[in-house]
């Protein structure tokens, strides 16, 4: 039964034209990142960026060097596109990519992180076997079907995203709309729409359509005969958000991912004519059948981890952020706050202060307010400078931090030296102050 229904070969339409899409789309996320200003007010202009922990090597290049590194993988996208020695192609953009997402937090973004994983499947996948470079140079390579797992690899992972994306949303402040009505305050100066963003009404309708919409999509749009409709509320809901959120290209990268959702003739006669259609259905199992099935279960089951694993963290996520990366939880909450830094000469006694605004970009500065791990980071950067002027110092946090426009709170126990504490990336770090319940 599985060997028929994961090796059975289809028509391979709906992966080629997904990797014209994603080369486009990630060429022009690339490009888009240069001339938007974010490679400059994200890389360039700060004095220091917040790396993931443990990856201090991966910084940006110095001068105009970070609009070099785009500009390449921009192009390795365009490469992607036409199927142009696709695979070396993918790899180095995977690279880049991979090392760009995990240098900053301050621009973190879950589409980020899918793409580093969208990267990992399109390696493997027979992406240029048509329509490409890479086929029309050599015609072995030719192919117009695959096996169907193709097609299901990229389903489920879409599943994965929304479900977790929908489920995370089930809590007292977004069902309450308060997190709708604080997401929606700052666009209020929209032309024509701003004043429609402030309806009680339409509030009500982004979190309870969010939720259903999330949990329902992948459904409604593998059963036919609710795909024609679930495709065009997936169109309104993206669009909403491109337009509204301004969330670069994850919106038209999921409406992308819905060429596997439909019949891969239907996608060939939309996209493909003169492609051959593939009718055959021969059921072709490789020999590495068995190892293939443990790698793709033992990727999925990391991600179908990653996002339950802050219900092992003491507290909630809402508040200490352990556990909220890489776990789809998009657009949840707001936090803001303010924080500063007591720095005490072990030998002297003598304190002074630091303030991270006379140090950080705007985004690094809300950021180092609310999240634990970044104002540790800072503590250790802190603490690192004063090393190199021969002094020992202990570095303590002091601030208060408010998560959806709700009171401010005492956040970081100001009595812990956070220079001396070492990162616990499995267990709760008791230097968090309870949430307030």
């Amino acid at each position: 039964m599985l060997n028929k229904f994961f090796f059975r070969q289809v028509d391979n339409a709906p992966l080629i034209v997904f990797r014209v899409f994603f080369g486009f789309l990630i060429a022009c996320e690339c490009f888009g990142a240069i001339f938007t200003g974010w490679i400059r007010h994200t890389l360039i202009e700060p004095e220091f960026t917040f790396n993931f922990i443990g990856l201090d090597f991966l910084q940006p290049l110095p001068g105009y060097g970070m609009y070099i590194y785009f500009a390449v993988m921009g192009f390795f996208g365009l490469f992607i596109m036409a199927g142009y020695k696709y695979r070396l192609s993918l790899g180095l953009f995977a690279v880049l990519w991979t090392s760009v997402y995990l240098m900053q937090k301050a621009s973190y973004n879950n589409h980020y992180y899918l793409l580093v994983l969208l990267c990992l499947f399109m390696l493997v996948l027979p992406a240029n076997t048509w329509l490409s470079v890479d086929a029309a140079k050599n015609q072995s390579i030719k192919q117009i079907s695959m096996p169907n797992w193709c097609r299901w690899l990229i389903v489920l992972q879409v599943w994965i995203v929304y479900t977790y994306a929908s489920v995370a949303k089930w809590y007292p402040d977004w069902l309450n709309l308060s997190v709708a009505e604080t997401l929606m305050k700052p666009k209020e100066n929209y032309y024509l729409i701003g004043g429609l963003l402030q309806e009680r009404w339409l509030h009500g309708f982004i979190s309870y359509a969010g939720i259903l919409f999330d949990l329902l999509i992948v459904p409604l749009l593998l059963y036919k005969l609710t795909r024609k409709y679930a495709f065009f509320a997936s169109v309104f809901f993206h669009l909403f958000n491109a337009v509204v959120f301004q969330i670069g290209i994850f919106p038209f990268l999921s409406l992308a991912f819905t060429v596997f959702f439909y019949e891969p003739e239907t996608i060939r006669n939309l996209f493909l004519k003169k492609k051959p259609l593939y009718t055959s259905a021969e059921i072709v199992i490789p020999k590495y059948r068995k190892t293939m099935l443990i790698l793709a279960g033992a990727y999925f089951l990391v991600q179908f981890a990653l996002p339950l694993r802050h219900w092992f963290f003491k507290d909630d996520v809402l508040w200490t952020e352990e556990g909220h990366r890489l776990s789809w939880r998009m657009m949840l909450r707001t936090k803001s706050g303010y924080i500063r830094f007591k720095v005490e000469d072990k030998k002297t006694g003598e304190s002074t202060w630091v303030y991270p605004k006379d140090r950080l970009s705007r985004k690094q500065q809300g950021m180092v307010a609310t999240k634990p791990d970044v104002i540790w980071q800072f503590a250790k950067r802190v603490k690192k400078e004063y090393a190199a002027k021969g002094k020992d110092v202990a570095v303590y946090a002091i601030g208060q931090v408010s998560v959806n426009n709700g009171p401010l709170y005492p956040f970081i126990d100001p009595k812990v030296d956070l220079a001396a504490e070492k990162w616990l990336h499995f267990k709760h770090h008791d230097w968090i102050l309870p949430s307030p319940k």
